[in-house]
């Protein structure tokens, strides 16, 4: 039996600029953490007892004999990548999914992690990243950027690079000191509505205008600015929720599904209420609002958005892991 514990993503900075199509062309880096909130994903054997060779659970139960019965396109597709049989695979997690926080990619990093730890191999974290985003973006051919896969696979609080050579992840250099107050700053709040991501960004790819790419190009420059405040003692950490605000405007103005009017009178009554910044985590459309507010105004911000979940977090710097490890002997009989 195999359990993993991936951690899902915040990302602050430069969304967007994560995907193929604009990087190819376009530098694009991102400004992001990882924080305390997790999925879990045990795998095992399964026992040739019944009457079907895998057993799947996450938010339904599947019961197959092959993988074309297998209605999940993430499992179905990871199974047949590893040549994965004869499985019972579990999904837990901490928060829902279809929230902005990458749910989807970490589910398919620690699915992943714990295929091969099934196997017996062990694989690094790039090899993980690469794997998750081929298995989403190729043979899923869900629409998106490659920023969570990476995210969760490799964790902790980073600036990731992408260029038509690919990427690297560059750890941000901040104190201990600074980096806990800026955790301290942050606020996030569950709207309640949920989507899928894929589905917002094949909305907003539409619009393939120069006035896009513009916008995309200042979110890519506010990154620099964003790891300058972090690493930068001398400078006042409140600059990064300014910042955060200007980020928002400028990603509301890349799509016409990355906001809603619920949701902009929601970040408006915070606003309002004395936070200097914040954002819509994710694609857009729905899930988790994060603010950056003084600690002083932490009351007057949480009564403001009193009908929302307020969601306490830590950042985390572990990226997935296998968390169980019993091996067991396997022949395979086939599919």
């Amino acid at each position: 039996m195999i359990i993993t514990k991936t951690p899902f993503r915040m990302s602050f900075f430069g969304g967007g600029t994560d995907i193929e199509s604009y990087f190819n062309e376009n530098m694009g880096a991102v400004l992001s953490t990882t924080f305390d909130k997790y999925c879990y994903v045990t795998v095992r054997h399964l026992p040739r007892f019944f009457d079907y060779k895998t057993h799947l659970t996450y938010s339904k139960m599947e019961y197959v004999n092959s993988y074309e019965e297998i209605n999940h396109p993430l499992i179905r597709e990871g199974m047949k990548m590893l040549d994965m049989h004869e499985i019972r695979l579990t999904y837990e997690s901490d928060l829902p999914a279809r929230s902005g926080l990458g749910t989807s990619s970490s589910f398919a990093v620690g699915m992943l992690n714990a295929f091969y730890a099934l196997k017996g191999k062990y694989v690094d974290k790039k090899k993980l990243a690469d794997d998750a985003i081929y298995l989403e973006r190729t043979l899923c051919e869900e629409a998106g950027g490659w920023q969570d896969q990476i995210a969760a696979s490799f964790g902790g609080f980073n600036r990731i690079n992408f260029n038509s050579d690919g990427y690297e992840v560059l750890p941000v250099i901040i104190s201990p000191d600074r980096k806990r107050q800026l955790n301290d700053n942050l606020l996030m709040f569950f709207t309640g509505f949920t989507r899928f991501s894929s589905d917002v960004q094949k909305a907003n790819n539409v619009d393939g205008s120069d006035e896009k790419k513009l916008r995309l190009k200042k979110m890519y420059d506010l990154v620099d600015d964003a790891e300058a405040i972090l690493t930068d003692e001398s400078r006042n950490l409140d600059d990064f929720g300014r910042l955060l605000d200007l980020t928002w405007k400028l990603k509301k103005g890349t799509g016409t599904a990355i906001s809603t009017g619920s949701i902009d009178e929601l970040y408006e009554k915070a606003m309002n209420a004395g936070a200097l910044g914040g954002k819509l985590l994710g694609a857009g459309g729905g899930g988790f609002l994060v603010f950056y507010v003084q600690p002083d105004k932490h009351e007057a911000v949480k009564t403001a958005m009193k009908e929302l979940m307020y969601i306490p977090f830590k950042f985390e710097d572990g990226g997935t892991r296998v968390i169980h490890y019993s091996p067991e002997e396997f022949e395979p009989g086939g599919e």
